[in-house]
């Protein structure tokens, strides 16, 4: 596995070692051993999974404290652009995020922890996005930022007339609004 680094400290960018052959290919998509030596020990909990269609966007979601979770995250079937926006309050990169195509062809994953929102936009036709969750989800915890907030300058790349999102997540109130308890010296990693 090869990880990379990204702009805000504690995002990585995972691609796997892919073994092709006449039959096809084959990769190691989690090496437990490999994550807690080249990212942090972390014990995930819960796999997820959605099936979109082009133009969805979902997001820009976390859950409160005590219940906050850690996300890898990776898509299986299309392509879809991942986002993680920092929400730790007193960060140096506080509202700044990171994106990146997550697709069945580059076999890309992408380690989100605790303190960042998350969401993502379907890029092609039909897409399968899968994650594991280091806690438990707790729907009495759920928080969000509004997805189309101009102050987050996230180019979704999809055009406003063929976005698809939901009430819920239309409803989510702006970062500079937005209820999260996280802050940037919390140890966040405890479960």
């Amino acid at each position: 596995m090869n990880v990379i680094e990204t702009t805000i400290p504690g995002l990585y960018i995972l691609e796997p070692r892919i073994f092709h052959d006449s039959r096809g290919y084959f990769f190691e998509s989690f090496s437990q051993r490999e994550f807690d030596e080249k990212i942090r020990p972390i014990r995930f909990v819960q796999d997820n999974e959605s099936m979109s269609t082009y133009g969805v966007m979902r997001g820009l979601h976390y859950q409160r404290m005590p219940y906050t979770q850690s996300k890898l995250v990776r898509c299986t079937y299309g392509a879809v652009l991942d986002v993680a926006v920092d929400i730790r309050h007193g960060s140096p990169t506080y509202g700044q995020h990171v994106a990146v195509v997550l697709s069945e062809e580059n076999h890309k994953q992408f380690f989100i922890p605790r303190g960042f929102a998350h969401g993502f936009s379907v890029l092609t036709d039909v897409a399968v996005f899968q994650y594991k969750c280091d806690n438990y989800y707790a729907p009495q915890s759920e928080g969000g930022i509004q997805l189309l907030d101009p102050a987050l300058g996230i180019d979704w790349r999809i055009s406003a007339g063929r976005a698809v999102l939901s009430e819920k997540d239309l409803a989510h109130k702006l970062l500079a609004e937005a209820d999260s308890d996280f802050k940037y010296s919390d140890n966040l990693y405890e479960a």
